[in-house]
């Protein structure tokens, strides 16, 4: 327990800001080559935001895309089920398993409750910023504009925390499985836990997918204007996630070793001691739940920016001749 890697919440924010400055930038300068509303704008911010040329044979792939991560979410959901099929050992593993649960539970119920009113703040605060700044580009509408960014950060932020609550949902359940398949069979604990975590990586690659297919499906040529909203909320909630969790487990491990081993002489991991029991809260809350977040935020995050780079590639090639 004491072998963790330090958490560096102000170098993440540092990170989550300059992903977040930088795909705006890259949003409001001009790219020779990509399609855009027309010359600068008078605006403060003086540049061309990125717009696609979006046709009838763009929907096509668009489908394909989105079948793919529906088809992720079905793999994800039948792994999970079949996490649930096994057996989940004797009473005393039960009830060991099942403090760890109410805890945990209870743990990320409590900060999603807490995040809710900063997360409604940046919504509107994104609103108002980016419909101020898309004022300036012509032939698009603003308002709607701003919109699709606030709901692209909300639709980030749900997408992360899902993909998290997910992955602690099923470790959780595969805790007590694999313990007791390994009292028979080394070869059928590792398949259980195999198979538990497939179940967050389909779910963190079916989210991402779907979340930016969603995007460019309703915002079509205008989605590069609101995707940096999507990237944001999902590495907003990564780092909420993870680094909650990371002091959560931290101080309740600290409480381990300095009450329980210390002054009551309890051995470690002994579920006598209480402390011991929120030790592995906050290993699901920091290290299943906000690992889960933090690689969804990975994922999507590289995600939007492949997408951006495509973009104006493409237009930089197809502006000098060259057939993409």
């Amino acid at each position: 327990m004491g072998n963790r890697q330090p958490r560096y919440p102000i170098c993440r924010i540092s990170c989550i800001w300059a992903d977040a400055v930088c795909l705006s930038e890259f949003n409001w300068h001009d790219h020779s080559g990509v399609r855009s509303g027309g010359g600068h704008g008078g605006g403060g911010h003086g540049g061309e935001a990125i717009q696609l040329p979006f046709g009838p044979d763009a929907w096509l792939p668009l489908y394909i895309v989105l079948g793919g991560a529906i088809l992720a979410l079905c793999f994800g959901y039948y792994w999970s089920r079949r996490t649930d099929k096994e057996s989940p050992g004797s009473e005393r593993m039960q009830s060991v398993g099942k403090a760890i649960q109410e805890g945990a539970f209870a743990y990320l119920g409590r900060q999603v409750r807490t995040m809710i009113p900063l997360v409604i703040l940046i919504t509107v605060g994104l609103f108002f910023l980016y419909k101020a700044q898309y004022q300036s580009v012509p032939n698009v509408d603003a308002t709607s504009l701003g919109i699709g960014v606030a709901l692209a950060f909300l639709l980030g932020v749900t997408a992360s925390y899902l993909a998290g609550y997910v992955g602690m949902v099923v470790a959780l359940k595969a805790n007590m499985r694999v313990a007791h398949a390994a009292l028979s069979s080394f070869k059928n604990a590792l398949e259980i836990a195999f198979r538990a975590g497939a179940v967050s990586g389909m779910f963190t690659v079916g989210l991402g997918l779907l979340g930016a297919t969603i995007t460019f499906m309703v915002y079509q040529e205008n989605a590069m204007f609101v995707l940096v909203g999507f990237g944001f909320g999902g590495s907003l909630a990564a780092l909420l996630m993870r680094v909650g969790g990371g002091i959560f487990t931290k101080a309740a491990d600290v409480g381990a070793d300095l009450v329980g081993k210390v002054e009551a002489g309890i051995p470690e991991d002994d579920p006598r001691n209480a402390a011991t029991i929120a030790d592995n809260v906050g290993d699901n809350v920091g290290d299943c739940a906000g690992m889960a977040a933090d690689v969804f935020e990975s994922y999507e995050v590289t995600l939007v920016a492949a997408i951006i780079l495509a973009a104006a590639v493409g237009g930089t090639l197809a502006a000098n001749g060259l057939v993409v």
